[in-house]
């Protein structure tokens, strides 16, 4: 490779120039005549052999796309052979556990101390970074929960997500030579001399491309698979234990297990994680305000991942943040947009967003990193999230509980008759008084309790989308104690609720509007005045949604329904009109009036006034958006289907009126006819 000069580096990198010559080789292949080549290895490449033994025999990469894919089986029949590995592990991790547990018994029993806590909260930190990768997830989940972690421990466990102890720089470097075919030096025009961060899978160091662009250089760590498959096996074999032995527990732990070490497996495989990084960009690296790093994919591979430089601030420091002139609370509001949109609306969504993933840029932008740790949300299940949203608003818990079905949580023969009243209990509580007051933490604190009393069980998917929900809850609450995810989250939901032409979605807004054959306008006012809160609101998708539908062999009951609101509205409007007419024209000639029947409430005007004044505070609401609507009006036959059948409404009403009126008085009570009440002369026939 041809070394070209690169541009001078910033003057708080130039003082951390890469020593290149200290990245010696550690390992020599040695051939001499008549001699079988020999690999001369030391301790510190004794495990990176079993590890890459481990991998060529446990996880094969898949053939299409080069990714590295979890094998319980094979994981399993490799440490079934190897039981002194397996129990040293093990005692390994409970040891320190139960010893931290006595500790803690024994300060409770003698009183706890602001010291003695940061010591706790530091032998905890200290405890899950020995333990390794998994555990260190762990500890990262708990660092961006201030409502369920005192604030010495908070502040221990925060420095899990980037701040633990690097491994040795030859080993990195060596790593970045395997991978990319060059030594750094070569391929790089420079590189900090130690790494900036240390995270659970790697390390990351800032460095220079030789053609200019500044960038973040990712090396994984050593031994790495080998330790996490043996973590895996262990915590799901104590899963499969667990669903043995307590039979109140429903939820099928070890595919939930299988699915956290499925993506962790994904995450250390740093091409994927590029593809992953692409992809996202893909999808919603066009929101307002969202930015991904780019990928340099010829200085990518299995181990090393080299991707745009981001200059930013943690989310965490909402001060710091405020200082560079931009709000951190908004940039809350557009990672839950984005959230949204990746678990509601696409379903390839960011399964570990902790604060040292989300950066707020300079320029007012939130930046995502780190794309290993990825899932996905299938089509019914997102339906089924939104569906359940609704729902779950506006207290509807009868179809709560069928949504709960159609997630997975309970059977299809499940009884849900005493399930009903129970949400009904929990979820008021939760909900307080309207969706301002929903967060995700009540309301998977009230779930929880009714999960040993029924039939419940945790799908494996959901897992990891409630661990990304509660993860971005506890950041915001960190910026703002007050700040309540699902009540941003609403809008969207509406808009969504409106606009999608999804049959499931369709289906569902049909059973949210009407119910016991009458039309809910409460409901339609509260859809629309929600979505007009969603950034990406389009009025106008909705007037063609709803034609679409309204006209389509699905619409037929909406039609009906229409028809029959239509001929009431218009024969009460229609009646006082007339009435007012023949009282006019009564009083003028002297005749006394009765005017107590004069009908006077029109309730479906009423909404609709109400509904058109919603529309015109919507923001770009245009009346001539309504326009093209009419051609299609007048060239349905379900149009004029629909004209023909408020005309016989209103004739039948008529008649029946002019006979009831006309033809059936009756003197048979003079008690129950109203005084002095204008009537026309009876008809003679």
């Amino acid at each position: 490779m041809n070394v070209k000069t690169a541009p001078p580096m910033p003057a708080s990198l130039d003082s951390e120039r890469m020593p290149f010559g200290s990245a010696g080789r550690l390992h020599e292949v040695t051939e001499l005549e008549g001699v079988t080549p020999t690999l001369v290895v030391d301790d510190a490449t004794t495990a990176e052999l079993e590890e890459r033994l481990l991998l060529a025999d446990l996880v094969l990469p898949d053939e299409t796309d080069g990714a590295l894919r979890y094998n319980a089986d094979a994981i399993a029949a490799h440490y079934q052979q190897q039981p002194l590995q397996v129990w040293g592990r093990v005692l390994k991790i409970f040891f320190p556990f139960i010893t931290f547990g006595l500790i803690w018994w024994w300060n409770t029993r003698v009183g706890f101390s602001e010291r003695k806590h940061q010591q706790q909260a530091v032998r905890l930190r200290q405890m899950l970074t020995r333990l390794g990768p998994a555990f260190i997830k762990v500890g990262q989940a708990l660092s961006t929960r201030p409502d369920l972690v005192p604030p010495a421990y908070l502040e221990e466990l925060t420095r899990l997500q980037d701040q633990l102890p690097p491994f040795d720089n030859a080993i990195a470097y060596r790593f970045i030579e395997e991978e990319l075919g060059d030594a750094p030096n070569l391929i790089y025009a420079e590189l900090t001399e130690s790494p900036i961060a240390a995270a659970s899978l790697g390390q990351v160091y800032r460095g220079r491309l030789k053609t200019g662009e500044e960038v973040a250089v990712k090396v994984q760590r050593p031994g790495l698979a080998q330790s996490i498959a043996l973590d895996t096996y262990i915590l799901r074999g104590l899963a499969a234990l667990a669903m043995r032995f307590f039979k109140q527990i429903r939820s099928d732990l070890v595919a939930i297990m299988d699915e956290f070490a499925a993506r962790i497996f994904e995450e250390m495989d740093y091409n994927q994680e590029g593809r992953n990084a692409e992809r996202f960009a893909q999808l919603y690296g066009h929101m307002k305000d969202v930015y991904v790093p780019k990928i340099y994919w010829e200085y990518t591979g299995r181990r090393v991942l080299t991707m745009e430089w981001i200059t930013g601030i943690k989310l965490t420091q909402p001060e710091a943040i405020r200082a560079q002139g931009t709000d951190a609370s908004y940039l809350i509001e557009v990672g839950v947009q984005c959230s949204l949109r990746q678990l509601l609306e696409y379903g390839f969504f960011h399964a570990d967003p902790h604060p040292g993933n989300l950066l707020a840029t300079p320029d007012g932008k939130l930046a995502y990193l780190d794309f290993g740790m990825m899932s996905e949300v299938k089509p019914a299940q997102r339906y089924g999230l939104i569906e359940a949203i609704v729902h779950l608003v506006n207290r509807d818990f009868e179809g709560l509980a069928r949504d709960y079905v159609n997630l997975e949580f309970l059977t299809p023969d499940t009884d849900l008759t005493p399930i009903i009243p129970a949400f009904a209990t929990v979820f008021n509580d939760a909900l307080g008084t309207s969706v301002a007051e929903i967060n995700i933490k009540s309301i998977t604190d009230q779930l929880s309790s009714l999960m040993y009393e029924f039939p419940f069980r945790v799908p494996a998917y959901y897992a990891l989308i409630i661990r990304s929900l509660v993860t971005l809850e506890g950041i915001a609450i960190n910026v703002d104690p007050e700040f309540k995810v699902l009540s941003k989250a609403y809008p969207y939901v509406a808009k969504r609720l409106l606009t999608d032409p999804a049959p499931q979605l369709r289906a569902s807004l049909k059973d949210l509007l009407f119910k016991d054959g009458s039309f809910r306008w409460n409901r339609l006012e509260n859809l629309l005045r929600n979505a007009r809160g969603s950034t990406d609101y389009d009025l106008s998708q909705v007037v063609d949604q709803t034609l679409d539908y309204l006209f389509s062999d699905r619409g037929d009951l909406i039609r009906r329904q229409i028809v029959e609101e239509a001929v009431k509205g218009l024969d009460l409007f229609g009646n006082a009109t007339l009435n007012n007419i023949r009282y006019g024209f009564a009083e003028r000639l002297g005749l006394t009036v009765n005017r107590a029947t004069v009908t006077t409430d029109q309730p479906t005007l009423e909404h609709l006034k109400r509904i058109w004044g919603i529309l015109k505070e919507t923001q770009g609401f245009d009346p001539a958006q309504l326009l093209p609507a009419i051609p299609k009006l007048l060239f349905k036959p379900e149009a004029h289907q629909m004209g023909q059948q408020i005309a016989g409404g209103l004739a039948q009403r008529a008649i029946a009126r002019f006979i009831r009126e006309f033809l059936l008085t009756s003197d048979a009570d003079p008690a129950n006819q109203p005084s002095k009440q204008l009537r026309l002369p009876a008809a003679h026939l």
